[in-house]
């Protein structure tokens, strides 16, 4: 597969091959990391789980009324149901435990996608997957009345998977075959050509509109545990699927050749991950709306602790991207108060600085 022409900037492909390489010679002879930076990758992962379990305690005790620590471990240990800030902490788990799953898919998700299409700008938004999400979900409430993750999660899982076909496709077609530049192209004008299919439907039905517009925006607020039920063994197999995958990631970004090589059949390799790419988007999306930047972000900010080696990757993405969806939503709880923010809302806001300074200092990038 041929690489990025674009040019010698952060976000170039380039290189990667001789990362990995240069990344492989610092392997014992059976291939396997040196102790010393195997190490240094699980301490830095123990690091980002109890970030990850702060966070989480900041997102039970954070809101419109705020919870004191020991509260929040009272509520959690010995629950008094006569208590108030009790049973508002215990409203927010769902919540919570929802930002932690769906941030998890999305990070999965976003860079598993990157591995896979090569592709240091690929994300469920930006390469059409959400869109497609998004249309199924709205031409199931305008034509079968669907409500609930339950119902939206099967059309949110057709809409996804059919997108994301769509696009291959599309920029397979010509010399060079599905390239990053024509896959992140063909992304732009399918989610553009989605969403105005999605706003004739809207704008033609108020009924349809005003069930749509609170999911459209993203966030991880008013859901219960049936959401997280329906949507959890979905998520599981394609969580599955993307964390058993990072040697093969590993190969597909020496290119084509170099991973057959290696013994892989790529077109099988490739197709196995996209179903798990697509389970893991489909169920995030039906469970909290479309939800862009974690997929994009935490990948590129994760490769400083664990260079281009999607083995570290994956789990540091899956841990990471909760993490990060969690502090955009307690933002969006504080910032207008009474009010609240969706986290679809905040997510942008956060994350597309963080992203800004990645591409300018350069880092992270290299797939």
């Amino acid at each position: 597969m041929a690489q990025s022409t674009t040019a010698a900037g952060p976000l170039s492909a380039r290189g990667t091959g001789r990362e990995l390489a240069a990344h492989d010679r610092k392997s014992d002879p059976k291939g396997h990391q040196l102790p010393v930076r195997a190490y240094r990758c699980a301490a830095w992962l123990m690091v980002a789980v109890v970030v990850l379990a702060l966070v989480a305690g900041a997102s039970l005790a954070i809101g419109a009324r705020g919870m004191s620590i020991e509260t929040v471990w009272q509520s959690l240990t010995q629950f008094n149901p006569d208590d108030g800030n009790h049973a508002v902490v215990r409203a927010r788990i769902p919540r919570t435990v929802l930002g932690l799953v769906v941030g998890a898919a999305l990070g999965l998700a976003g860079a598993a996608m990157q591995g896979v299409s090569r592709n240091p700008l690929a994300d469920p938004g930006i390469m059409g997957v959400n869109a497609g999400a998004a249309l199924a979900v709205v031409a199931g409430i305008h034509l079968f009345g669907i409500s609930g993750a339950s119902g939206f999660i099967w059309f949110a899982f057709a809409g996804a998977a059919a997108a994301a076909a769509v696009v291959y496709l599309i920029a397979s077609m010509g010399r060079d075959g599905a390239t990053p530049v024509k896959l992140a192209l063909a992304g732009a004008a399918l989610s553009a050509g989605l969403y105005s299919l999605m706003n004739v439907i809207l704008v033609s039905s108020q009924d349809t509109l005003d069930r749509f517009r609170f999911w459209q925006v993203g966030g991880i607020a008013g859901n219960d545990w049936s959401v997280l039920v329906a949507g959890l063994p979905f998520l599981l197999i394609g969580a599955t699927i993307v964390l058993v995958s990072g040697r093969i990631l590993n190969s597909l970004a020496l290119g084509d050749d170099m991973a057959r090589g290696l013994g892989h059949n790529v077109p099988l390799a490739r197709g196995v991950t996209a179903l798990g790419i697509v389970l893991l988007c489909g169920s995030a999306t039906a469970m909290a709306g479309p939800i862009g930047f974690i997929g994009l972000v935490v990948p590129h900010a994760v490769r400083f602790f664990t260079g281009p080696d999607y083995r570290w990757i994956l789990p540091f993405s899956m841990v990471l991207a909760p993490a990060l969806l969690l502090v955009s939503d307690l933002a969006g709880r504080v910032v207008l108060l009474p009010g609240e923010v969706p986290a679809g809302i905040m997510t942008a806001i956060v994350g597309a600085p963080v992203f800004v300074w990645l591409v300018r200092r350069g880092k992270g990038t290299s797939l």
